[in-house]
């Protein structure tokens, strides 16, 4: 821990829960804003552009650039913008996932038979119009992109089905598989939080609440890496898994007090 000079930090389940910050969470972060530790918000979230997810850190109480957050709906905008930025998409999720992909200029095609490709993530307000669109947009020619393909992620009311759900749904019922998956524990998501902090794998730590997402994403790019149990992931899941964290905290405050009287034993 000594080593660390910077944080990658995962959101769901780990800074909030749905609306709500969890507990220690903002006063963790803004302890890290007062010692100028650097660190970026890496998130599987595909469904939000960043500006929402700005946004939304602000009403929890956390002032944070657009630049410190990368979703990814966000990745997936920078590898359509560098390896296909002529052709069309057909975004199927919820509105972030488009504005995101707008914001990067993007051409969003006015039919889904028109498109190149369709971009999956998180749809919570799902049609069965909309599906039906992303189903015609595939059976027409596009292939498939996917923002990540987690199974669940945590809300108030308890766990809810991710991407994965809407993944299958389109699969199924067209034969096609996914081209590309964007999220954690991809080398994108890894190489574009690497970018944004300006430091080597080695002096970076990955904090969230999955053993497949976050300390995958971790262990695949050698990182160090910890496990919070605010969100999926529990000790008895640890337990059984092939990946291990390097760290177990209870919540993201207690690994960054941890980290801070570390820091200060070294710095005497």
């Amino acid at each position: 821990m000594k080593e660390i000079r910077g944080f990658i930090i995962d959101l769901d389940g780990t800074v909030y829960t749905g609306q709500h910050a969890i507990e220690g969470a903002v006063e963790a972060v803004k302890k890290l804003q007062s010692l100028h530790i650097p660190f970026v918000f890496l998130s599987n979230r595909g469904n939000y552009s960043r500006e929402m997810c700005r946004a939304k850190l602000e009403q929890m109480g956390l002032s944070v650039a657009a630049d410190q957050i990368l979703l990814s709906s966000t990745v997936t905008a920078r590898f359509l913008q560098e390896h296909y930025p002529q052709q069309a998409v057909w975004p199927f999720g919820d509105p972030g996932l488009e504005e995101e992909l707008r914001s990067y200029g993007i051409n969003v095609a006015s039919a889904p038979e028109l498109a190149q490709w369709l971009i999956i993530t998180l749809h919570e307000s799902l049609t069965y119009e909309q599906l039906n669109q992303a189903f015609r947009a595939v059976r027409h020619g596009a292939g498939i992109i996917a923002t990540n393909e987690d199974k669940m992620f945590p809300t108030e009311a308890g766990d809810c089905i991710d991407v994965a759900g809407m993944i299958g749904a389109i699969v199924h019922a067209t034969g096609v598989s996914v081209s590309h998956v964007m999220g954690k524990p991809s080398t994108l998501m890894a190489h574009a939080a690497l970018s944004v902090l300006d430091l080597p794998a080695e002096s970076c730590i990955v904090v969230g609440d999955s053993l497949t997402s976050d300390v995958g994403l971790g262990k695949r790019h050698g990182m160090t890496t910890a496990l919070v149990l605010t969100g999926n992931a529990t000790e008895q899941d640890v337990m059984s898994a092939e990946l291990q964290p390097d760290y177990i905290s209870e919540n993201l405050l207690q690994l960054v007090d941890y980290y801070m009287a570390e820091r200060d034993s070294r710095e005497t």
